[in-house]
């Protein structure tokens, strides 16, 4: 019987989209769907031809498949350690096609459109073969597009315990260009990110020679000044990496990295906001001092994320147990070690502990990411761009992703 009716809603979900197909109404685009729009809550129509959203059209009505269901841009997801226990570089298991693609398709279900591997502290090697495998996934056409570029964790974070968090100090090393250079070749000129600590010798030259070649400097795993921040935010710093974590459990309480970095109007905060990497009371006060427009909800996901929680070995041999929460951690640290939470729970979460609303959470986990990075496809709902799109319901701040569109494929149906 659950086999049938699952039959039965393919059909009907089929014979929606076919109903408003050209061929069957005269009008040239490939198919439409239809949901509550997130930002005024107006019924619509969505045009969709080429990869693209062709129109937006106001409706009276909602079949009753579409009750309930409501239409936004599909999430960006600039902080993506692995997923499926498929990692960038640190289970020990080699990078393969087959892992990106898997990594791809479980963030489609979660409703992520966009994201950016993120590759750790490790060994250059490493760092260099998966860059050079990454860039050729990128324009993979089964992916279609869903990796915009990569954001490169490390390895020039600060040495020092605590505030290196995760990153293995047998790796760590100050910012050397030519080095640098080299990733960015072998990445096919595909970095959009670096973090990195601002204090170390080399670091504020580093930043300002990322910034005349495109590349956006994150301050991340550092324990830096107001001084040093407010520099690397002239140099071209522009946003804080994961603020409020790697910092040790005890720091100063006024002179410490978070203040200067909230105070400057001129950097972004991505913000984890799995309810552990940072208190409810942290990211309302966070979201409170920058505001909307300078706030990313990155998850930091983790290559456990999508596994059974328990515990497992990274690529040096040490234990990190996955919590039944959602939360990853590293023992031998006494640290987080990422999270195995997506965006779309984020954004119940976001709105739960600020009181936003869900544009103002959507805005956060998509459109400032998108505006950040220069990705002036997507993050938006407007003709002209990717049909980068998501179809959800919303109960008690959980958000079910029930479709997720990517460049005008339906690459995931749920069928619960």
């Amino acid at each position: 019987m659950k086999c049938r009716t699952r039959i039965k809603k393919y059909f009907v979900t089929l014979f929606s989209i076919l109903l408003f197909v050209g061929c069957a109404t005269g009008e040239e685009y490939d198919f439409a769907v239809e949901g509550i729009h997130y930002l005024d809550n107006s019924l619509v129509r969505i045009k969709i031809k080429d990869g693209k959203i062709l129109d937006i059209i106001k409706i009276k009505n909602l079949s009753e498949e579409n009750r309930g269901v409501i239409i936004a841009p599909g999430l960006i997801d600039n902080q993506v350690n692995g997923y499926k226990g498929f990692s960038f570089v640190d289970t020990g298991q080699e990078l393969t096609k087959e892992g990106i693609e898997a990594i791809t398709k479980g963030f489609w279900e979660a409703g992520v459109t966009t994201y950016f591997p993120t590759l750790t502290t490790t060994e250059r090697n490493i760092i260099l073969k998966n860059l050079g495998l990454l860039a050729q996934a990128k324009n993979d056409s089964a992916l279609h597009g869903s990796i915009a570029g990569f954001h490169l964790e490390g390895p020039y974070v600060s040495p020092t315990q605590g505030y290196r968090g995760a990153h293995p100090l047998i790796y760590v090393r100050n910012p050397d260009w030519s080095e640098f250079i080299e990733f960015y070749d072998a990445s096919q000129k595909n970095i959009l990110q670096i973090t990195l600590a601002p204090e170390v010798e080399g670091a504020m030259d580093f930043i300002s020679k990322c910034k005349d070649i495109g590349v956006k400097v994150g301050l991340g795993h550092h324990n830096s000044t107001s001084e040093q921040i407010h520099e690397a935010s002239s140099r071209g710093a522009v946003i804080a990496t994961h603020l409020g974590n790697s910092l040790p459990n005890e720091i100063h309480r006024w002179n410490n990295p978070i203040w200067p970095q909230l105070a400057d109007d001129r950097m972004s905060i991505s913000i984890i906001c799995d309810g552990y990497h940072l208190t409810p009371d942290q990211v309302k006060v966070f979201f409170e001092a920058k505001g909307a427009d300078k706030t990313v909800i990155t998850s930091d996901m983790s290559f456990l994320g999508g596994l059974t929680p328990g515990y497992y070995l990274n690529a040096i041999g040490d234990t990190i147990a996955l919590k039944a929460e959602g939360v990853v951690i590293y023992p031998k640290n006494n640290s987080l070690s990422g999270t195995a939470s997506t965006l779309s729970v984020m954004i119940g979460n976001v709105m739960k502990f600020t009181g936003c609303d869900l544009a103002t959470a959507i805005q956060m986990s998509s459109t400032n990411v998108a505006r950040l990075y220069g990705l002036d496809d997507r993050g938006e709902i407007k003709p002209g761009l990717r049909a980068d799109l998501i179809l959800f319901t919303l109960n008690d701040d959980k958000v079910k992703i029930e479709k997720t569109i990517v460049n005008g494929n339906v690459v995931y149906r749920s069928f619960n």
